[in-house]
């Protein structure tokens, strides 16, 4: 994964992140977060797990966020979209195994809905308007995805996307995919929690950092600070 490689320059790392999040920045209507989901569904009355699979670029980033949202319950890295066969990293690098870097976010539905992970992932977990990419790191493994469990999540996301369109919420059009999950595969142990364990990293630095700091600013009322799995 070529943004991530010890080899590459952070000078490139910088200029390719900042030029794809200046762009959705200054084409975005308005300031502060995207609008909420019009179409979701209530709190849940009662606790519960439920399981939801975004694709946002590099994992590290996309687990960054998520894990400091409230309501959610656990986030595991992994791989979507191939086959068992090929869910290593090794192979997924090569960029032909269809699969997209992706993270399992398990959620308590009576304390966040699906409709507002929703708005947190366009929001500030990544560029939903860049095709096969994010920031530096490009390939369809990097590519915006939802891959939905049920009907009712498949629904959620496409008139989420239909409504953020329609508004023009973005200054290009969103590109995410929405797709049937037909297998989440669980990423090696050392991509599990990588921003965490590793802070002084670069690309975490440049890429990652400024997620989990959006995060905090456009939605404090969700943001929970995170400290590793116990």
């Amino acid at each position: 994964m070529s943004g991530r490689v010890a080899s590459v320059l952070l000078g490139v790392v910088v200029m390719g992140f900042f030029i794809g999040k200046s762009i959705r920045k200054a084409d975005a209507s308005g300031s502060g977060p995207i609008p909420a989901a019009t179409t979701d569904d209530a709190l849940a009355a009662t606790p519960g797990k439920v399981k939801a699979v975004f694709a946002g670029g590099c994992f590290w980033g996309t687990q960054a966020v998520f894990e400091r949202v409230k309501g959610v319950v656990d986030t595991t890295v992994g791989y979507s979209g191939g086959s068992a066969a090929t869910a290593t990293y090794d192979q997924v690098t090569t960029e032909t195994t269809g699969h997209a870097e992706s993270v399992e976010v398990v959620y308590d539905p009576s304390k966040i809905t699906y409709g507002q992970l929703l708005r947190i992932f366009f929001s500030v977990g990544h560029d939903p308007t860049q095709l096969n990419r994010q920031g530096p790191d490009e390939g369809p493994s990097y590519r915006s995805a939802i891959f939905y469990e049920n009907d009712d999540q498949k629904r959620i996301a496409q008139a989420y996307i239909a409504q953020l369109d329609a508004v023009h919420a973005f200054g290009r059009p969103i590109v995410t995919e929405v797709s049937p999950l037909k297998g989440f595969y669980r990423a090696e142990d050392y991509h599990q929690d990588y921003a965490l364990h590793n802070p002084g990293n670069p690309y975490i630095l440049v890429c990652d950092r400024p997620k989990i700091e959006a995060l905090k600013k456009e939605f404090p009322d969700y943001f929970v600070e995170y400290s590793g799995k116990h």
